[in-house]
C-alpha cells in the first residue's frame, strides 16, 4: 500500500513539473511581489532606420575599390561627392538606402558593386548639457553616446553634484527624468543608468 502512494505522489510531482506548474507559480509570486524582468522607464536605444542630414559625418566603403572608399561630410544641401558619381543626395536617406543609390549608381562604371554606408557622426541631431559643466549648451549626438561619454565630453565643475545628475527626455510629449548617480557610474557599478542618449535629450548637472 505505502509503495502504491508513493508511486502516485512521484507521478503526480512529474506531471505538475511538465505541465509548468512551478514556473506558473514562481510568475504568480513575482507579480505579487512587484518584480519584473524588464524596466518600462529605461530608455531604449536608437532606432537602425536612422535619417541622414546635413553636417553627418559618413563613411563610404566600395569592396575592392579602396579609391572610392572615403569619409565624407553630409553639405548644407544635403549631398555628398564620390568620384564617379559625383553628387548625391544623401540627407533625407537611411544608410542602407543611400547604400542602395550609390549601388544603382556605380552599376554604370564598375561591375556587381558593394557598398556599405556608416554614419560616424550624427552632427545635425544634438543632445544639450547644463549646469555644473565646463561645457555648456548643445553636443553633437554619436552613434551609440551614453551619459557617461557626454559627461566626459562636458566635463564637470569641482560644485557639480554627481549624485543627481538626470536626463529630460520628451516620451510621447511627455517630460520624463532619468536620474544619474554619475559617482556610481564611473565605480562601474549601477550601470543601468549609464543610458544611450537620443536627439533632443538634456543631460542636467545641478
Amino acid at each position: 500500500m505505502r509503495a502504491r502512494v508513493v508511486v502516485t505522489v512521484l507521478l503526480l510531482l512529474v506531471f505538475f513539473r511538465a505541465s509548468g506548474w512551478g514556473a506558473d507559480s514562481q510568475s504568480k509570486k513575482d507579480a505579487s511581489t512587484g518584480a519584473s524582468t524588464a524596466d518600462p522607464n529605461t530608455p531604449s536605444a536608437p532606432i537602425p532606420s536612422y535619417v541622414i542630414g546635413a553636417e553627418d559625418i559618413l563613411r563610404v566603403s566600395v569592396w575592392k575599390e579602396p579609391e572610392l572608399t572615403a569619409q565624407l561630410p553630409v553639405r548644407s544641401d544635403g549631398k555628398i561627392s564620390l568620384p564617379l558619381v559625383n553628387d548625391v543626395q544623401a540627407a533625407g536617406l537611411t544608410p542602407m538606402e543611400l547604400a542602395a543609390s550609390l549601388t544603382e549608381k556605380l552599376k554604370k562604371y564598375i561591375d556587381d558593386p558593394r557598398v556599405a554606408v556608416v554614419v560616424t557622426q550624427m552632427n545635425h541631431q544634438r543632445i544639450y548639457v547644463l549646469g555644473e559643466v565646463a561645457r555648456h549648451g548643445p553636443i553633437p549626438l554619436v552613434a551609440d553616446m551614453t551619459v557617461l561619454q557626454a559627461l566626459a565630453t562636458s566635463g564637470l565643475t569641482q560644485f557639480a553634484n554627481t549624485k543627481k545628475i538626470y536626463v529630460l527626455r520628451a516620451v510621447n510629449g511627455v517630460e520624463k527624468k532619468f536620474p544619474v548617480n554619475y559617482k556610481r557610474l564611473v565605480k562601474g557599478q549601477g550601470m543601468s543608468q549609464n543610458i544611450l542618449l537620443k536627439a533632443g535629450d538634456t543631460i542636467v548637472v545641478p
